[in-house]
């Protein structure tokens, strides 16, 4: 009897194809996000045949250029996410498809905050607006306020 094998991506459950295959029937760019301890990234991706052509990007680290120090929390999740669709905007990017990939997806968390970034730049993302962060975790209220009087002036550096 012949043994079937699956994908390599499958086999170490880093790739949900039948998410995936839903995704890129959608015919938009993906918006994926991913996060880790220190770092959130945000990425503007449309499928090609011969690979995936990431056409924005953009890294919660960059922030350092317009004043912004922490690197993993909700406040710098949202930045990213602003910058991101800032970039995004000027490369006429109107709208696209949430790819959070095979991480756990949790009410207000920094992956929502990162989109509530990209969809006030502009850039439409079908969503739920129960998910998103309040404003006040999005500011850094809950934090300090001393961050929260930071957030506001990289805000204005990004932009928005």
């Amino acid at each position: 009897m012949k043994r079937i094998v699956s994908f390599k991506r499958r086999r170490e459950e880093k790739t949900n194809y039948k998410k995936r295959l839903a995704l890129l029937k959608s015919e938009k760019a993906r918006l994926v996000i991913r996060k880790s301890l220190s770092n959130i990234s945000v990425q503007f991706i449309n499928f090609k045949p011969t690979g995936d052509e990431t056409l924005v990007s953009a890294v919660s680290t960059e922030l350092k250029k317009f004043g912004w120090i922490k690197g993993g929390n909700i406040p710098a999740a949202y930045l990213t996410g602003l910058l991101a669709g800032k970039k995004a905007k000027e490369k006429n990017i109107k709208e696209a498809v949430l790819d959070l990939g095979l991480q756990t997806s949790t009410k207000g968390s920094r992956l929502y905050a990162a989109l509530k970034g990209v969809l006030d730049s502009g850039v439409n993302v079908p969503h739920s607006k129960d998910i998103l962060p309040s404003e006040e975790r999005i500011n850094g209220k809950h934090i300090s306020e001393e961050l929260a009087k930071q957030f506001e002036d990289v805000k204005k550096k990004i932009g928005a």
